[in-house]
């Protein structure tokens, strides 16, 4: 059975029993404490965490997925992937164990006829409940259920919704391993589903505090494992969703997948890290050196370098993401659309790493070369070798022995498991969900705030609450800082990259000034204020008034936001992601995905289509309708925005339509002048442009006709005339610095031959010691110059600059073959100067912070080089 049948009977089972079909998330989760979508509940966790109310009561999926916590195991084993699709149906307080268990049964043995004598199941220990569903409704052979502790039950690792859950089995057969059922082995007996029964809370990790209030179901069936059983594949590598994958790193590298262990890894280690690389490109993550970003550098570095181990030819990352396309792109059309793109991106970054590769040897070196022999390469370095160049710590040890050093592997050992906790807590919430719950009990208390500021820039409200720092008050007096929250409202909270509003609440009894408007849960609007007279206290009515002005602004910046984003899909194509934004008055800035910077044409360019479409004055409209029907309309989804079942959708003409939930003009023509002010990098793949709407626009640019004025006066010419007259007074200043270099020249001409001529004799050789008021370049020339001049012998120069000395020594050829160094020379004063030199042994550079012992330093270098010029 191919996978792309397994995974449409997998949807149309659930749904004939009434559930949604919800089509995959995206990889990039809209939850703030996620990196990666690393679980196929993870698009409803807000249902499970009563964060928001569920627009349906079931549902099932077929969720793209990326887990990088275990991805040292990946390619060890038959079963373990970073990136894979996990198959899940969900119950939002309906249904649950009852009719979860038999139906996970039903399709697994009818559906997609797996031998139910080969299933085994597992249930947490203290759940007789599902064990008698499992024994009593199904029918299981009571000898192949098993009861497990703390690996059957469910939990976040945070306060929150927990439960037992149920796991399904298979048994691959004696020839995997010994009898037993999964107690026993894993690996014979291969988990495919995990049924999840979320009925408790809890306050820390295992510990149970109560009943959720509707008990739900989650479960999570592997796509590629089911394949794998139903295919009588040995491994999931060899299904047929991954093998092409794979045979297209062996075609690359010229290996055989069954040659040798080590073979085998490389080669599954390509086939999954190819698929994940490809699909988190396809979702907008580009390669950079933090967040989800790193994420993907690292797979796609590894995979990289165990095709180096393997050899082959040229690139190999294109030809995965090829085969990866060919063997999804039925499931996930749009990767043949994004394909262009994902390879571009692919190439550069391979070639770029490729070059880190070639010279891995000097990076090594160069963390070696402080230590002396005997001594142990920190875990520290070790792991940044591993982590950061791509280097394994067994490449790392044996380089390390090869120069007579050791290495903290315990070290390395710790870092990685430090490593392992991060990634792990990259989906647990931190700090964050404690705060977040704060705010999740007042939602249950006050309800959702309705927000008015679409029609009403003023509006009347009554005080639900007040909290000052996390705690609640009853009365916030004069001076008081304090978060108001309110039954209506027309105040924005900050979203979707637009600041929140500001303004004033007013009640009979005081006056409050708005200085930010946050949105800390959904649903939910935060006025951080100030009292500025009398007193406000829980219960009041009040009017709520925003800076009129200054949403005006924002609304200019936020409009002009979604036309600059046309603009440069326009211009640059359908690649462009956005990254983030920020929509603030006047002013606005969006981050978006692309491999290289802009010229100054593209950026003109993407200036004039942007300001063409502005005097075109379009409507702009905006409409709720559903998630569905915007996705059909090829509505596109602004970064940081939540969007529900119904969404809103603003289009401007006929050539932007975006999901936003933000405020917005009339009309594009009320946006006024985009002007572009900035382009810029912020990271590998990420760039950043800055502009500047409506007035703010305009005095942007009397600003700089006043300015370019201004300097049309001073150099007697007209403003058109300033770049020439400009580009006269460089062309001077260039002759003139000519001048003045060749006067140089020709003073250190006449200063090398007087030193030289003054040279001491030692021996049979000549030599120079002197000191010099000189920066160091000019310093270096000068010693340079005076060697040149002698027929065999050493010079040491030496200057203070800033209380700072600096040496430069240099010794002609014939010394270099003899074995003396410049550098023997130099450091010999540097102790004394507080610091070291370079190893160059012809010309060698030393220095340190103590300037007033430079003529102490000089002396040394004369003595060293007395001593070798003898020698």
């Amino acid at each position: 059975m191919k996978s792309s049948l397994i995974r449409q009977k997998f949807l149309d089972f659930f749904a004939e029993r009434g559930h949604e079909v919800r089509p995959s998330a995206s990889l990039i989760p809209v939850d703030p404490t996620l990196l990666l979508t690393n679980a196929g509940m993870v698009p409803f966790k807000p249902y499970f965490l009563g964060e928001e109310q569920p627009p349906f009561d079931r549902a099932v999926s077929a969720q793209k997925v990326a887990r990088t916590v275990d991805i040292e195991v990946v390619g060890t084993t038959v079963r373990h992937f970073t990136f894979f699709e996990m198959l899940g149906n969900f119950s939002f307080g309906d249904y649950f164990k009852e009719q979860a268990i038999p139906w996970a049964y039903e399709l697994s043995t009818e559906v997609l006829g797996l031998d139910p004598d080969r299933l085994w199941f597992t249930v947490h220990e203290s759940d007789d409940e599902a064990s008698a569903i499992w024994l009593d409704v199904v029918g299981v052979d009571p000898t192949r259920l098993q009861r497990r502790g703390t690996d059957n039950f469910w939990q976040m690792g945070v306060p929150g919704p927990c439960g037992p859950c149920s796991e399904i089995f298979y048994d691959r057969g004696p020839e995997h391993g010994p009898d037993g059922g999964p107690v026993v082995d894993e690996e014979r007996f291969c988990e495919f589903w995990n049924l999840v029964f979320m009925q408790f809370i809890q306050d820390d990790p295992y510990h149970v505090i109560g009943d959720l209030p509707a008990r739900s179901i989650d479960t999570g069936m592997g796509l590629e494992r089911v394949a794998m059983l139903l295919q009588d594949a040995p491994s999931v590598f060899e299904t047929d969703v991954v093998w092409p994958v794979l045979q297209s790193g062996a075609s690359y590298s010229g290996a055989r997948y069954g040659e040798s262990p080590e073979v085998d890894v490389a080669l599954r280690i390509l086939a999954d890290h190819g698929r994940s690389v490809t699909m988190l490109i396809a979702d907008g993550v580009v390669p950079s050196n933090d967040g989800r970003g790193y994420v993907l550098r690292r797979i796609l570095r590894r995979a990289v370098r165990h095709a180096w181990r393997l050899g082959g030819e040229g690139l190999v990352m294109p030809r995965l993401v090829r085969a990866t396309v060919d063997a999804l792109g039925s499931g996930y059309p749009e990767l043949s659309h994004s394909e262009p793109f994902i390879v571009d991106v692919v190439e550069r970054e391979e070639a770029r790493f490729r070059r880190t590769l070639e010279s891995g040897s000097e990076l090594l070196d160069a963390e070696f070369d402080r230590l002396q022999p005997g001594e142990v390469v920190s875990g520290a370095t070790a792991f940044k070798l591993h982590d950061t160049y791509g280097f394994p710590i067994e490449v790392t040890r044996e380089v390390a022995e090869e120069q007579g050093l050791g290495v903290d592997t315990e070290g390395f050992d710790r870092e990685m498991q430090a490593q392992r906790e991060r990634a792990r807590a990259s989906w647990k919430g931190g700090a964050a969900a404690g705060v977040a719950d704060t705010y999740r009990r007042l939602l249950d208390d006050t309800g959702p705030t309705e927000f008015l500021g679409y029609r009403d820039e003023a509006a009347p409200g009554r005080i639900l609450a007040l909290l000052r720092q996390g705690d609640a008050m009853e009365r916030a007096e004069e001076g008081d800082e304090v978060e108001v929250f309110v039954d209506r409202t027309p105040f924005y909270a900050e979203a979707g990259g637009q600041v929140g509003d500001t303004g004033m609440i007013e009640t009979e009894t005081g006056t409050l000034e708005v200085t930010d408007t946050q949105g800390p849960v959904p649903a939910l609007h935060g006025h951080k204020a100030r009292v500025t007279r009398g007193y406000a206290q829980v219960g009041q009515e009040a009017q709520l008034s925003i800076d009129s002005p200054r949403r005006e602004r924002i609304r200019k910046s936020h409009t002009g936001t979604h036309i600059l984003h046309w603009s440069l899909r326009d211009v640059l194509g359908d690649h462009v992601r956005q990254a983030g934004s920020l929509v603030e008055a006047g002013r606005l800035r969006f981050d978006f995905s692309h491999f290289r910077g802009l010229g100054p044409d593209e950026l003109e360019e993407v200036e004039l289509r942007a300001n063409r479409r502005t005097v075109e004055n379009a409507a702009v409209s905006d409409r709720v309708t559903s998630k569905q029907e915007a996705d059909r309309i090829g509505a596109l989804a602004f970064f940081g925005d939540k969007y529900g079942e119904q969404v809103r959708v603003v289009r401007i003409g006929d050539y932007s339509i975006e999901l936003c939930g933000g405020t917005h003009t009339p009309s594009a023509g009320q946006v006024g002048p985009l002007l572009v002010i900035g382009e810029s990098s912020i990271g590998s793949n990420l760039r950043r442009i800055e502009a500047l709407s409506g007035d703010a626009a305009y005095d942007y640019m009397v600003g700089v006709r006043r300015a370019l004025a201004e300097a049309g006066t001073m150099l007697r010419a007209r403003p058109d005339e300033v770049p020439e007259r400009v580009r006269a007074l460089q062309e001077r200043a260039r002759q003139l610095e000519e001048r003045l270099g060749s006067l140089s020249d020709r003073d250190r001409a006449e200063d090398a031959a007087a030193l030289a001529a003054e040279a001491e004799t030692v021996g049979e050789r000549q030599l120079v010691v002197a000191e010099r008021q000189l920066d160091p370049g000019a310093l270096r020339a000068l010693a340079l110059a005076v060697r040149d001049r002698l027929r065999s012998g050493a010079v040491v120069l030496g200057s203070r600059h800033n209380g700072k000395g600096a040496l430069v020594a240099a010794v002609t050829a014939d010394l270099m073959d003899r074995g003396v160094s410049a550098a023997d020379l130099a450091s010999a004063g540097a102790g004394l100067l507080g610091g070291g030199g370079s190893r160059d042994p012809e010309l060698s550079q030393a220095g340190g912070p103590h300037g007033e012992k430079l003529t102490e330093a000089l002396e040394a270098a004369r003595d060293a080089a007395g001593r070798a010029l003898v020698a």
